[in-house]
């Protein structure tokens, strides 16, 4: 049985790539900093390790394992401080090099890592995001995942290690936290928006389709160095993405429009302007690489997904914080 190391496997998109890698047939063990949040994960072994970062400790994790697959990041906050860049680097850029340091003399195979759309940019004008575009990151999550990127190119040159890295848009599915868990609030809630208009295309990823790529990632012979963007198989505006989701929460969409221009107006005038960017703005990337060399396609479609996210915000009932 192959054996494979996952680091934020307590994590929202963690809880759907461990049981996808267990029916995979791989024997998984995880790193958390805390063994409490990690109780209910059915794995294999559970090792401690603290906070990410560039002195963390991840030899007695990658004994005798054959692949990692590198989950565990500081994640992007509106309103950070102005350490920002140096805490997302020591955690993204130099705990992730740390690790795939240790694995490399642990004698690992492969490390998939998990970075982030955000390295090619924040919207897509005319074509879509691709691979091959020059890195164009704008915040400090989004330059610690690109330096994080450098660094590994440069330890599996020699090293030997193979290191897939996996670019995602947006992430949703059941446990979802952030802008898209307060989307499912407002579609709850039946609140009025002014997005009627909102005619851009977003790509996304729904966590399900997210694991099996990675699981994909983690196994195929002609993933090994490359560098994958992802997406579910249809792009969507925000305004259909709040109807599909109010209607699978089983409410009624209430848009109404106003101008684009009122809009980001009314967001610079609020301090808000990087959120109306996002609801107005494009972000399409193009998956046809993961398709070509590895056979990829996502397994569930869009209206899968944001069903079962709907299930899950329902289930667990109106006012309960996502864990």
């Amino acid at each position: 049985m192959k054996s494979v190391l996952v680091t934020g496997a307590s994590g929202f998109i963690g809880r759907a790539v461990t049981p996808r890698l267990r029916t995979a047939g791989y024997r998984v063990a995880i790193t958390t900093r805390d063994r409490r949040s990690a109780r209910d994960l059915d794995v294999d072994a559970v090792h401690v390790t603290g906070p990410l970062g560039p002195e963390t400790d991840w030899r007695p994790a990658l004994d005798g394992v054959e692949a990692v697959v590198h989950l565990a990041a500081r994640v992007h906050v509106m309103d950070e401080t102005a350490d920002a860049d140096i805490l997302h680097r020591q955690a993204n850029t130099e705990g992730t090099l740390s690790l795939a340091e240790a694995a490399a003399a642990a004698g690992v195979r492969r490390f998939v890592f998990l970075s982030t759309v955000k390295v090619n940019g924040e919207r897509t004008t005319t074509a879509p995001f691709r691979e091959s575009d020059p890195p164009a990151p704008d915040d400090p999550y989004a330059r610690s995942k690109s330096e994080a990127e450098t660094g590994l190119a440069e330890i599996a040159r020699r090293s030997g290690l193979e290191v897939v890295v996996v670019r995602p848009p947006l992430v949703y599915g059941p446990g979802v936290r952030g802008n898209f868990l307060a989307l499912l609030k407002i579609c709850q809630a039946r609140a009025p928006l002014p997005l009627a208009g909102a005619v851009n295309r977003r790509s996304l990823i729904f966590v399900g389709n997210l694991a099996d790529a990675i699981a994909c990632c983690l196994d195929h012979p002609a993933a090994a160095g490359e560098t994958y963007l992802l997406r579910d198989g249809e792009d969507i505006s925000t305004a259909n993405l709040l109807r599909h989701t109010s209607r699978a929460l089983g409410r009624p969409a209430r848009l109404f429009p106003m101008p684009a221009g009122v809009l980001r107006l009314a967001g610079a005038m609020i301090g808000k302007s990087a959120v109306v960017a996002r609801l107005l703005d494009s972000l399409v990337v193009d998956y046809g690489k993961i398709r070509r060399h590895l056979g990829w396609t996502p397994p569930f479609t869009l209206s899968q997904g944001l069903s079962e996210t709907a299930a899950w915000f329902q289930a667990r009932g109106e006012g309960v914080e996502s864990r």
